[in-house]
């Protein structure tokens, strides 16, 4: 009988053909059910505490990796059974072709000069405000979020499912998804969502430096050179104030040869996140060599998954 760990390493890179071939489903897609059901537990469980913040987090999370856990071991002796919950599952939490077909669009909306259009669409990649930002400011949001959202949605749950399989996978995805509802500074979830945006931080510390590298070690395939990524990476990342976008910030910056960084509204409120990279600001033609740079990057975040997951 053929090892659980390689039957899981192969469904992982199972699940990742088949979000670059299908990308999200359009209906029932697994993440927003879940998202569905968190929404109603915060309404029952919202308090200002950090302490009911916790264990709302905690719930979530638990009976996501929880329903995975059941399943890696319903699945321990069918091979086959593995290979198909494994393949679902990375296709369910992986975001690579629904964010490469984001930058895509919003470079093709800026080469068309439909600023209006470029604005709105930004709204599918990040939550900054866009309604004064021109053409430049629109190009780099989006260059910054595929190097963000490369971490998040691809490389992260990919190491998540290398290092523990089904747990690994859904655990991760609901953490990051509970962040992206609650982890921001607002004033509700300031104290309530504080729990889920620290965790979310610590599960993403080695993915994000691991993007990082990666992004590096494939900077000449965008034109780029290895050691402008890493200088921009260790001189620059630290002016960021997230620990784990400002590694992969900085080094897709270098890898790029362009500058990111700067002030972003969020809100109506005014942030200022440090220059990351030297160079010119990124144009269209930046942003998409930015999707090449995040699927490249991609592909070195599977070897990795399928690797430790064949060797654990």
């Amino acid at each position: 009988m053929l090892r659980s760990q390689c039957v899981t390493a192969a469904g992982i890179v199972a699940g990742y053909a088949a979000d670059a071939i299908f990308g999200d489903p359009r209906r029932g897609h697994p993440v927003a059910v879940f998202g569905r059901a968190a929404d109603a537990l915060e309404r029952r469980m919202w308090a200002d505490s950090r302490q009911k913040g916790l264990v709302y987090a905690g719930a979530c999370v638990g009976a996501a990796a929880g329903a995975g856990a059941v399943a890696q071991a319903l699945t321990a002796r069918r091979p086959l059974a593995r290979f198909a919950v494994t393949a679902t599952a990375t296709w369910a939490v992986l975001g690579g072709r629904g964010l490469a077909a984001e930058g895509e669009a919003m470079a093709g909306l800026l080469d068309s000069g439909d600023l209006p259009a470029a604005r709105a669409r930004l709204s599918h990649l990040c939550g900054r405000d866009a309604t004064a930002l021109d053409a430049g400011g629109l190009a780099r949001a989006a260059t910054e979020s595929i190097a963000e959202n490369t971490s998040d949605a691809v490389v992260a749950p990919l190491v998540w499912g290398g290092l523990a399989g089904l747990p690994g996978l859904l655990g991760y995805r609901a953490l990051n998804t509970l962040d992206a509802m609650v982890g921001h500074r607002s004033p509700r979830h300031v104290r309530f969502g504080w729990a889920a945006a620290r965790a979310d931080d610590v599960a993403n510390l080695v993915p994000a430096r691991l993007s990082a590298v990666a992004a590096a070690a494939a900077a000449p395939l965008v034109g780029g050179r290895p050691a402008r990524a890493l200088r921009a990476w260790r001189r620059d990342a630290a002016r960021h104030p997230s620990p784990n976008a400002g590694p992969v910030e900085a080094a897709f910056a270098g890898a790029l040869g362009v500058r990111l960084g700067g002030t972003n509204s969020y809100g109506g409120r005014s942030e200022n996140r440090g220059t990351l990279g030297d160079g010119p600001a990124p144009g269209t033609a930046d942003l998409r060599r930015s999707v090449r740079l995040s699927r490249l990057v991609g592909l070195a975040a599977l070897g990795a998954a399928a690797a430790l997951s064949a060797w654990r």
